[in-house]
């Protein structure tokens, strides 16, 4: 198009009906009349995003790499590498490890709770028709999704379906700053309502301004009427800052939830509410504080005592050797020779007889 008045009048126009969108999109919220244009995009761009999900920047490399090479048959060889190098490390063991982990926990929740589900993956990160946290997931219509479904993973909630296509869907997540969702405290049940802030804790307002709240407690959802948008008793998160309540009628409290919003891939929309509120049951266990041990140490015994328990036969000093009774006591004198201690005393002046017919 050549650089004209009335090209540059028609970007100026097509710029300012674009604000105008965007800003009726944002104040109509749920019932916005854009959003019949938003489903009809999700059907279009679905598709596309769920094929694109297939490939990453390798593919994007090969395709630089055949663009500016000279030769096709080198062009397509290269491009077969980089398939091939591709499918390597998306089916690496390291990888499917961890999505196995990710898909157990995410059943042990589920089951926690009792919530039917149908698992999905996440195929892109922000979605087409807005600016706002948001994935696409793999399921849609086809699959039984519904608008204002509960999305969770194995550590909790994830966020709630904004738009469905035939085959993906759009996910706002829980930290987007339009997310709302009802909670309770953990033991004491104190309700409050949760709002996302980005990539910073979730700020959640007590209904209750004189609540007892402390770092490490936790929440979960409240639940809403007929179980739409939000199931009960799903994991929120952990609270990690309380502000002073200041006399008012709530109180603000700050919340780290459990997701990772940056790093999702399996997750699960729940289809099937529980029958009964599954409470705190699907919270984690808290770990047990380790056991503390304690080490006795005995003192020496003085110098001269005998130690308690030892042999009494052994002799106290050391260097004095035990005389056996069956050996004399001086080992060089003859066997056979008596013990002076053992001779009769000599009585003093005692005379030999005279033999008899002797005169004195």
């Amino acid at each position: 198009m050549r650089d004209t008045r009335e090209s540059r009048l028609l970007l100026v126009l097509l710029i300012a009906i674009a604000f105008a969108l965007i800003t009726v999109d944002i104040r109509g919220g749920q019932e916005s009349p854009v959003d019949g244009a938003r489903q009809a995009a999700a059907a279009v761009f679905g598709p596309v995003e769920n094929g694109v999900a297939s490939a990453v920047d390798p593919i994007g490399n090969a395709i630089g790499a055949v663009r500016d090479s000279g030769e096709r048959h080198d062009r397509i060889a290269a491009l077969e590498q980089e398939n091939a190098a591709l499918k390597a490390r998306l089916g690496s063991d390291d990888r499917n490890r961890s999505r196995l982990r990710e898909l157990d926990a995410m059943l042990k929740t589920a089951g926690a709770g009792q919530y039917g589900i149908k698992g999905a993956e996440v195929i892109a990160i922000g979605a087409a028709q807005g600016f706002s946290w948001t994935v696409t997931i793999d399921v849609g219509a086809r699959d039984g999704i519904q608008r204002d479904m509960t999305v969770l993973n194995g550590s909790g909630l994830v966020g709630r379906v904004t738009t469905v296509g035939p085959s993906t869907s759009t996910v706002l997540l829980a930290n987007d700053p339009d997310f709302t969702v009802g909670t309770r405290m953990e033991k004491t049940d104190e309700l409050g309502f949760a709002t996302g802030q980005g990539d910073r804790p979730l700020l959640v307002q007590l209904l209750n301004g004189k609540a007892k709240v402390k770092a490490g407690d936790r929440l979960v959802t409240f639940g809403s009427q007929a179980d739409k948008p939000f199931v009960p008793g799903v994991p929120v998160g952990e609270v990690v800052r309380v502000d002073p309540s200041g006399g008012g009628l709530t109180r603000n409290i700050y919340v780290r939830p459990y997701v990772g919003f940056t790093k999702l891939d399996i997750v699960g929309v729940v289809v099937q509410a529980p029958r009964s509120d599954p409470r705190d049951m699907v919270l984690p266990q808290k770990p047990k504080p380790a056991p503390t041990v304690t080490v006795t140490v005995t003192p020496p015994p003085p110098d001269g005592q005998q130690q308690p328990g030892a042999n009494q036969n052994q002799p106290q000093q050391q260097g004095v050797k035990p005389v056996d009774p069956q050996t004399p006591a001086d080992p060089q004198a003859p066997a056979d020779q008596p013990n002076a201690a053992d001779q009769p005393a000599q009585q003093p002046n005692q005379q030999q007889p005279q033999d008899q017919g002797e005169t004195p």
